[in-house]
């Protein structure tokens, strides 16, 4: 199933109301007559807005209620995400977003929430392991060709990054830092224009979501995937070998999407978010259409979602630190 494809059945529209079919929803939430408002931070047709249409599809037809999806953006996410942190904390406005709902007090200076305190996490849904990807124009093949060459001339490498603290950004400077080498980074707006000028051999490197570079690089006529920073091979690019495998152990990068709630909001509400998500995300045919789209479901509870996410905070900071990483 094609990208567009899953978010079309997902529900994509910008700001579109999903009916409820005519049953009565059990227990204090949500309530018959109420609708639940999933706000994304972001533009439709990203992965975090095809979840989050998910999501919201699967809780109108669980509970049966009214949803809707709202794309409220700007301020890179700010604006959306702030629009949750301000919402009542009964269950009625949650914020589907992704991993830089996490870091963003580390990366931009008007975001001054916690986001472990400030938002209520319900539930991680799905991840999109990076993958470093190489433009055609170069020889090399593998991680070790290219470190070596890296090492030699380090001045004639230039990686990509689609947005300053975002996974490809840690994962760049961790790369930089395990290899030895200092490489020079150009961020961009977006990995488009990132890629685009990989193709085009005006930079050389890039690590992003799978999703976003593989389709592009498989082929190895205009990029080629050198490795995936996963535990396993992705099914759909097995030939694609992991960082580990490549000599860099414990290398692992993704970036990865989840549903949160105002800070206050009760456990039984977020509880019943979290089952909803796990039982969705076991679905066979829901599994099937995220891996076809190089996602992978999340199954876990509130209490594991709460303690990956510190760690991943964590892990940023240290990071960002590492280059003297200014909040803009």
């Amino acid at each position: 199933m094609r990208r567009r494809d899953f978010i079309k059945a997902a529900g994509a529209t910008a700001l579109g109301a999903i009916t409820a079919p005519r049953v009565h929803a059990q227990g204090t939430w949500p309530r018959p007559g109420r609708t639940v408002k999933f706000i994304v931070p972001w533009p439709p047709g990203a992965a975090n807005d095809a979840l989050g249409r998910l999501v919201a599809q699967r809780v109108q037809e669980k509970f049966g209620v009214n949803t809707v999806v709202e794309n409220r953006t700007g301020g890179s996410g700010l604006i959306g995400t702030n629009a949750v942190i301000q919402a009542e904390p009964d269950g009625y406005t949650l914020l589907a977003s992704a991993f830089n709902t996490a870091v963003m007090p580390l990366v931009l200076k008007g975001a001054t929430f916690d986001p472990q305190v400030d938002l209520e996490i319900a539930a991680r849904t799905a991840i999109a392991p990076l993958v470093c990807v190489i433009t055609a124009a170069r020889p090399q093949k593998t991680i070790p060709e290219l470190i070596a060459a890296a090492k030699a001339n380090p001045r004639d490498w230039l990686f990509a990054i689609s947005a300053l603290g975002s996974a490809g950004h840690l994962a760049t400077i961790e790369f930089s830092r395990r290899t030895g080498v200092a490489f020079d980074l150009v961020p961009y707006r977006g990995t488009a224009p990132g890629l685009t000028d990989l193709i085009g051999g005006n930079v050389q490197l890039m690590i992003d979501p799978t999703f976003a570079l593989l389709p592009a690089a498989k082929d190895g006529v205009r990029a080629r995937p050198l490795a995936i920073a996963a535990k396993a091979r992705s099914q759909l690019a097995p030939e694609v070998p992991t960082m580990a495998e490549s000599g860099l152990p414990g290398f692992e990068f993704n970036s990865w999407y989840g549903v949160w709630a105002p800070k206050g909001t009760p456990r039984e509400i977020t509880g019943k978010v979290n089952a909803l998500v796990q039982e969705t995300m076991r679905d066979p045919a829901t599994a099937a259409n995220l891996t076809n789209q190089l996602l992978e479901p999340v199954i876990e509870s509130i209490d594991e979602s709460k303690k990956f996410i510190a760690s991943e905070i964590t892990r940023a900071g240290e990071l960002l630190k590492l280059v003297n990483f200014q909040p803009s």
